[in-house]
């Protein structure tokens, strides 16, 4: 095992060798790019398009980056992607947000060090695996050069390799160098793997957002599951036990009426008693309905269009998901859809309306229109803030156009995983 470890000829150290050689085109690749495109958005930068020519640039560099990432995981190195830009809308929200992307910097910024770091890497390789080799093997070839064999200098002049004896010391020499070839390159890879998790990587700022968004994730779905289970154990429980005592009122009451000397205030204690069971079995069924509809288990398209078809506006309704999101996400977009066209019944003064929920890129959107008055305004301490707020804890977004006369078009958006 030792040896193994030892041997330049290991997995890792092939590996090495291997990324050296294959990332050096690419990294010259990317160092002239950097410096080309760089040079001429400089030159361009007192035009109108020198701004637009850098955010390519910074794209370009995020693609060159990325194919670095890629080949690093020859060393067993896994970076982390960095996050993505968020394009701001418009073409000077594209060049701001582009011209603002600390990722597109960095990478720039690694492509002009990787250049001469890949060259470093290539020449190290040259002087310890191909000096290495050559000495290893010069006893097989030192005699076709004769009188023109290896030689080092010394300080007493040139000391030649042209004897038996001083080619088999070359040949060790040569074992020497390829046994430190290795641990020489891997001392460079450090420095190379450290520039790449530091430029190419995630800022420690979005490290923590991802984290914090990841923490956010596990929080809601814990939340989805605890109601779950809420609503289960009053489905099953507290529920099965107001329907027993409702039935078993009403058995009382019913044996009560046909007794000749029932006691009328007892009859009537039993009745109210049993009107108080039914009232209370439906409350909880609405309690039970606003935690977890249980339709939701068989899918959003299913609630909603049970939603539909039980409101007091005509509703027409069309979804197209190909794959189900998270329980957390069915659940929010479910209640806020309810919450739409609970409105759209109580203020809007329509005739009908539409639920259009759809999969737009990587996102749910649920589009409720409605034939109303319109006039519909997002207001602090209204429904419709509420709505915002809830949504805005899973980065969702909530836009209303509703103009004076209508129609009122509201559209939610959601990530479809939390």
């Amino acid at each position: 095992m030792h040896i193994a470890r030892w041997s330049p000829l290991n997995q890792r150290a092939l590996r090495e060798l291997g990324y050296v050689l294959v990332a050096l085109p690419i990294a010259v690749l990317g160092f002239v790019y950097a410096y080309i495109a760089t040079s001429v958005g400089v030159l361009l930068s007192l035009t109108l398009i020198g701004l637009p020519w850098l955010v390519i640039v910074l794209r370009g560099a995020r693609g060159l980056g990325s194919l670095h990432r890629g080949l690093v995981r020859l060393l067993g190195v896994a970076v982390t992607t960095p996050e993505r830009v968020r394009r701001a809308p418009g073409v000077l929200g594209w060049i701001r947000s582009g011209l603002s992307d600390a990722v597109g910097w960095r990478t720039l910024a690694y492509l002009f060090l990787k250049g001469p770091l890949g060259v470093a890497e290539a020449v190290v390789v040259l002087l310890t695996w191909g000096s290495g080799i050559a000495h290893l093997c010069y006893p097989l070839w030192w005699q076709a050069l004769w009188p023109s064999s290896l030689s080092i200098p010394t300080p007493n002049g040139d000391f030649h390799f042209d004897t038996w004896p001083r080619a088999f010391l070359a040949s060790a020499l040569g074992a020497v160098l390829l046994l430190a070839a290795p641990w020489v390159l891997r001392a460079l890879l450090l420095v190379d793997t450290a520039l790449l998790r530091y430029l190419l990587g995630p800022t420690a700022s979005a490290r923590r957002i991802q984290h914090l968004e990841e923490t956010r994730a596990h929080a809601v779905e814990d939340s989805a599951q605890r109601l779950r289970r809420i609503e289960q154990d009053l489905h099953d429980g507290a529920q099965v036990r107001l329907v027993t005592l409702a039935m078993h009122l009403s058995a009382a009451k019913d044996r009560l009426a046909v007794l000749p000397t029932a006691d009328p205030a007892l009859s009537g204690l039993i009745s109210g008693a049993h009107q108080n069971a039914k009232d209370a079995l439906v409350e909880l069924r609405s309690l039970v309905r606003g935690i977890h509809p249980p339709i939701l288990d068989k899918g959003l398209d299913a609630a909603l269009a049970t939603l539909a078809a039980s409101g007091s506006v005509p509703v027409r309704l069309r979804v197209t998901l190909p794959e189900r999101s998270s329980p957390a996400i069915e659940s929010i977009a479910y209640f806020c859809t309810a919450e739409l066209l609970a409105n759209v019944a109580k203020h809007s003064q329509a005739r009908q309306a539409a639920v259009t929920v759809t999969e737009e890129d990587g996102l749910l959107r649920i589009v409720v229109r409605d034939d109303g008055a319109g006039g519909g305004r997002i207001l602090e301490g209204g429904g419709l803030a509420g709505l915002a707020e809830r949504l805005g804890t899973v980065d969702g977004r909530l836009v209303i156009d509703s103009p004076h006369g209508g129609p009122t078009v509201v559209t939610v958006e959601l990530p479809l995983y939390v």
